[in-house]
């Protein structure tokens, strides 16, 4: 009886021991994500709208984690506070240009914030500041540009099919063009005839360069067109010249 009671304690001392060890582990995990054990600092966004943010989400730079969201609230009526959680070790990087918006992990995945990185040389960010901030592109807004984009190509590949229907049963100005001969010989004839007219129209053309009448109106305008040449070669040099 005796060895039966001492292997029930040694069986609950073992399930005490590993609930134990599952707990601290438990413990251990959710504070790495919430960085409990690391040193942070507090910064904050304004959003009009946060997507489906929650509080616990991550914080990326760089496509880092660095942080979680730690607090949603409203501000006022059209204006959504974010808080976060950023590590210590990572305020170096964060300037006061840097810009904050939301985004997704995949197509369907939790909402993150993603902090961009600075454009140009400014102050590291303190404790508290306020990030400047991008409103997110919703999905739904996406999804609807996708359907008008669809129905669109659906609407040209229709038009296009029945164009070609039409063709094919010889319906149509160009289905007769097509499978006439005597039209498609008409069009080429025609534009044999504009070759030739523009070939007459350039040489009546040049021939009134030549003539007295308009001879000295073709010199004004060639001597326009140099002077304009020289005085762009000049500010060209001059422009060469100052940057010497």
């Amino acid at each position: 009886m005796e060895t039966k009671q001492s292997g029930y304690k040694v069986w609950l001392g073992l399930f005490v021991l590993l609930g134990l060890a599952l707990f601290i582990g438990g413990i251990f995990v959710i504070g790495k994500q919430k960085n409990m054990f690391n040193p942070v600092f507090r910064i904050s966004s304004h959003f009009y709208n946060v997507g489906g943010l929650q509080v616990g989400n991550k914080v990326r730079f760089s496509g880092i984690n660095i942080g979680t969201v730690d607090q949603i609230g409203f501000l006022n009526d059209s204006t959504v506070v974010v808080e976060m959680l950023i590590r210590t070790e990572i305020q170096k990087y964060l300037k006061t240009d840097c810009r904050s918006s939301i985004g997704s992990e995949g197509i369907i995945g939790d909402k993150v914030v993603n902090i961009s990185q600075s454009e140009g040389p400014a102050k590291i960010i303190s404790v508290g500041a306020r990030l400047l901030s991008s409103e997110p592109i919703e999905m739904e807004a996406i999804m609807v540009g996708i359907k008008e984009t669809a129905d669109n190509t659906r609407n040209i590949t229709k038009d296009f099919a029945e164009i070609a229907h039409n063709i094919n049963k010889g319906k149509g100005t160009l289905a007769r063009l097509i499978r006439d001969p005597s039209l498609a010989k008409n069009l080429g004839q025609t534009i044999v005839n504009l070759k030739k007219s523009s070939k007459g129209l350039d040489e009546n053309m040049e021939a009134a360069k030549h003539n007295f009448l308009f001879r000295g109106y073709y010199k004004r305008k060639e001597r326009k067109a140099r002077e304009r040449k020289e005085k762009a070669e000049e500010e060209r040099k001059e422009k060469l010249e100052s940057k010497k």
